[in-house]
């Protein structure tokens, strides 16, 4: 194996020592395979089909080679660094996080590649594996190796905040991530910001993809509600976390026998001998992650279930054929493991819309734990994990913060079984067997971690769930002409639309649709919408008509006011102002509406 130095990070500047948060940017160098200069000419690609939804790439250049010999590249880079973390972003590869390391365990909880080796799996050609990427507003990111602009902003806490903005060429769209520390806590905080900055609506997902050093000992853990799991696009599904069946060819249950009991597991790597990717179907709680049993280390994920649902590990597979991808990916860094969190969905593709003019604000957050073993109940306070065997309870609590005289209690129902004051600080956990009295049912147990009077986290086990069929399978939908209403027509041509179908079509759904009743209001608005985007103005606006006589055939304030905000659209484009400033009012009169219509009107009127 060739000679592989890891990335000399260098110090922390002496302007900057003593800073609660160090800020800095200085470049480092790195070996790196550059990829080489793109074709000139444009490459369309429209029936691409890429990470299940469109693979076009225009305007965006497309790369077909890498360089077969790596050279050192200085690269730019911003460091941040508290009392526990050292962070290290890449402006010039899409503000990726390229380090995240546990300064008091010794630990990387992001995979730490120390060579820029690019494969040609990306959108636009290069990828790279590690750290953390940051999907938008298609997967993978499109800007992998397109630079962000960099702002540093500091906060009166001491807080800082990275700031790394692009605009994605796809689809004319800003996006902003932040990445911040605080001067108090072991957590990584990932501030975003994303912003349609043109006239339509536009579709977009974002998923932030972590990648973590993966080995036999390396356990993916995802919420104890969680009993089902699904690939992309839902096409199949399975239990969670013995596999009851085939999954992505596999047999999962003849893979259990007497020499690997828990071969049928999907949460540890070494039992997926094949790429394979699982996203949690369903869960209340707020975090997932991954732990090292033979590190003693990991990291947790959260964020809130209700705006981020998505919880997914991918791998290459332990096999020959995934370790060939390693080698791909890097000169001697090994395996790794991909734990994704995605919002507004909980699978992939899945794409959710952004208004004309809107912005959609959010954070996500990471931070390591150690000895501890896979979180059982986590939020952005602790992490805690309880099992119990032979009347030994086995108790760990890591926190985010220093927190002294902690009080950490066991009980079963009302009564008390165990209690301890604990000085805890993200580099000192605690890790106890705990003698019970009396066996107990594993959810008859309740932990709790107090500090000055306040509850950080408390934790009772879930009962085991009774034996249950995972979910079916998403299915294709069938021919317009085999489609009966002209209700499902519209929304199977919505789905094809939103999730940017590469090799379907939605028109023929909508054209149907409108064949049966030419004034179907739903199906002419989105039929124009694409008329619109072509640049077929006269159609789009026969279209619109027709959906607005239908809207206002019995009430001249339709409940729906995006027939009107595009008629209005499409009159400027036609360069009959007067009338696109009344259609817009109109659609002004609309709550949905009335943002995007004052927005158009404002730029009509400069």
């Amino acid at each position: 194996m060739p000679d592989d130095p890891r990335i000399a990070l260098p110090p922390v500047p002496d302007d900057q020592r003593g800073e609660a948060v160090a800020v800095w940017r200085e470049d480092v160098p790195i070996d790196t395979y550059t990829p080489a200069a793109p074709d000139v000419y444009p490459a369309f690609l429209e029936a691409r089909v890429y990470q299940g939804s469109s693979g076009r790439v225009y305007p965006l250049p497309f790369y077909e080679r890498i360089a077969e010999t790596r050279e050192p590249v200085r690269w730019d880079a911003v460091h941040l660094e508290n009392r526990w973390l050292r962070l290290m972003v890449l402006p010039a590869l899409g503000g990726r996080i390229h380090v995240g390391y546990d300064k008091t365990a010794g630990y990387d909880f992001f995979y730490r590649n120390n060579v820029i080796k690019p494969a040609l799996v990306g959108l636009a050609g290069p990828w790279i594996s590690g750290g953390v990427e940051f999907n938008w507003p298609q997967h993978h990111r499109p800007g992998t190796f397109l630079p962000v602009d960099v702002e540093i902003e500091h906060e009166p806490d001491g807080a800082v905040t990275v700031w790394c903005s692009d605009h994605d060429p796809l689809t004319r769209m800003k996006g902003m991530h932040g990445v911040r520390l605080r001067p108090d806590r072991a957590v990584v905080e990932l501030r975003v910001r994303l912003y349609n900055r043109t006239e339509d609506v536009r579709t977009f997902l974002w998923w932030a993809n972590v990648a973590a050093h993966a080995n036999d000992h390396y356990q993916s853990f995802f919420p104890t509600d969680v009993r089902f799991v699904a690939d992309h696009a839902k096409r199949a599904t399975t239990t969670f976390p013995r596999a009851s069946g085939r999954y992505y060819g596999v047999d999962y249950p003849a893979r259990a026998d007497g020499s690997r009991p828990d071969g049928d597991r999907l949460d540890w790597y070494r039992n997926i001998p094949v790429p394979t990717s699982y996203m949690c179907v369903g869960s209340e709680d707020d975090f997932f992650g991954g732990y090292d049993h033979g590190a003693q280390a990991g990291f947790v994920h959260w964020a809130d279930h209700r705006i981020a649902p998505g919880k997914k590990q991918w791998t290459w597979g332990n096999a020959p054929f995934g370790w060939a991808w390693d080698r791909n990916l890097t000169d001697g860094d090994g395996p790794y493991v991909e734990l994704m969190a995605g919002v507004f969905t909980d699978n992939q593709p899945d794409f959710s819309f952004l208004a004309p003019g809107e912005t959609r604000s959010f954070s996500q957050y990471w931070y390591p734990i150690q000895r501890i073993g896979p979180a059982h109940q986590a939020n952005l306070d602790a992490a805690v994990s309880l099992s119990a065997d032979a009347g030994t309870a086995r108790v760990g609590v890591a926190v985010t913060a220093v927190r002294r005289g902690c009080l950490v209690r066991l009980r079963a129902g009302d009564a008390v079984v165990w209690a301890e004051r604990h000085d805890l600080a993200p580099e000192s956990p605690l890790v106890t067997d705990v003698p019970l009295p009396r066996s107990y049912a594993l959810e008859d147990l309740e932990l709790t971690v107090e500090h000055e009077g306040a509850t950080l986290l408390s934790w009772r086990p879930r009962p085991a769930p009774a034996e249950e069929t995972p979910p079916a399978p998403a299915t294709e939908p069938p021919a317009p002409e085999e489609i009966t209403g002209t209700d499902e027509l519209y929304v199977t041509g919505l789905h094809l639309e939103q999730y940017r179908h590469a090799t379907r079509s939605p028109e023929p759904y909508w054209q149907e649709a409108l064949r049966r009743d030419p004034g179907d209001a739903r199906s002419a608005v989105a039929l124009a919408a694409r008329r619109y985007g072509d640049g077929l103005y006269t159609e789009a606006e026969e279209l619109l008509r027709r959906a607005v006589a239908r809207q206002t055939l019995r009430n001249p304030n339709p409940y729906d006011g995006e027939a009107y905000y595009r008629l209005g659209l499409t009159l400027i484009r036609l360069d009959r102002a007067a009338e696109a400033y009344d259609a817009l009012a109109k659609a002004a009169w609309n709550a949905a509406w009335r943002a995007p219509a004052h927005w158009a009107l404002a730029r009509l009127d400069c």
